[in-house]
């Protein structure tokens, strides 16, 4: 878990964003953003990238301060009871908001989203709140392709990008080409195809904490065929696969830059250079 973890800094730490953004220009949508967990400590600024990608959108973006973990987590250990109270607590924070859809840019937590339905079909107080409340949730890559034709302007970044497809992404919710059209609307970015690309880098939920020396195998492998197409940048739609590529490539001598797509969107969104 040590060599996974990247720096953490003091303002990491305290780093929030804002409970309320505006739309820029006239609003088209008003869009709930889980915040996370491992998001909120370590990729803050994922969190504020895709907040300035929806509200250039047109999108007024509500990241409710009330709202905790999704119970993705217990829900890879096992842990249903942990997972389906950590369900209803995100569901009561978010119903509160009235927003129209709920992005979320971790693929871990959007699958177990997805699944509140399933998860508290039992459960007679939240059952059609929990459907209700799964029908409203999208990767934030899905969010950004609904609100199409785009309203901010791509600016041009020359970039050769390695795309990764999160298991929890591609597999779990079955989200494949929206990153890449996100990603592809950006002028200038060149989609890399690499070896094995269906196959898992390791992280998959915490299997690379509850079996790191097979999950340590897969990702030297995943990082072996990245490398090998010499990419200015891999990107990929989970906090997770992020640290399990990075920490694999490092190990093998070759660090990668990993970010997640909609950091590219912004740069690409803010900076006309």
């Amino acid at each position: 878990m040590i060599a996974l973890a990247p720096r953490v800094t003091p303002k990491m730490l305290t780093m929030r964003v804002a409970e309320r953004t505006p739309a820029v220009g006239n609003r088209r949508m008003t869009v709930g953003l889980l915040t996370g967990c491992v998001q909120r400590v370590m990729f803050g600024h994922v969190n504020q990238a895709t907040i300035n990608v929806l509200s250039s959108e047109g999108c007024d973006v509500v990241a409710p301060a009330d709202q905790e973990c999704c119970g993705a987590l217990a829900l890879h250990a096992g842990r249903l009871d942990e997972a389906r109270e950590s369900a209803r607590r995100t569901i009561a924070s978010f119903e509160r908001t009235g927003v129209e859809r709920i992005a979320v840019n971790a693929a871990g937590c959007g699958s177990s989203m997805k699944e509140y339905g399933q998860l508290l079909a039992d459960d007679p107080v939240f059952a059609d709140r929990a459907r209700a409340f799964s029908a409203r949730v999208r990767d934030v890559s899905e969010v950004v392709c609904e609100l199409a034709p785009a309203r901010a302007p791509r600016h041009p970044l020359t970039l050769r990008v390695a795309y990764h497809d999160a298991c929890h992404l591609a597999h779990a919710q079955g989200v494949r080409q929206p990153p890449r059209d996100l990603l592809q609307s950006i002028p200038g970015i060149e989609l890399v195809p690499f070896g094995e690309q269906e196959i898992c880098c390791g992280s998959a939920g915490i299997y690379n904490l509850v079996e790191p020396e097979a999950a340590r195998q897969l990702g030297d492998r995943k990082a072996a065929h990245i490398t090998a197409v010499a990419p200015d940048v891999v990107a990929t739609g989970n906090p997770g696969c992020i640290l399990q590529i990075a920490a694999a490539a490092k190990r093998g001598g070759s660090p990668l830059r990993v970010v997640h797509p909609i950091e590219l969107l912004e740069a690409s969104i803010r900076s006309p250079s």
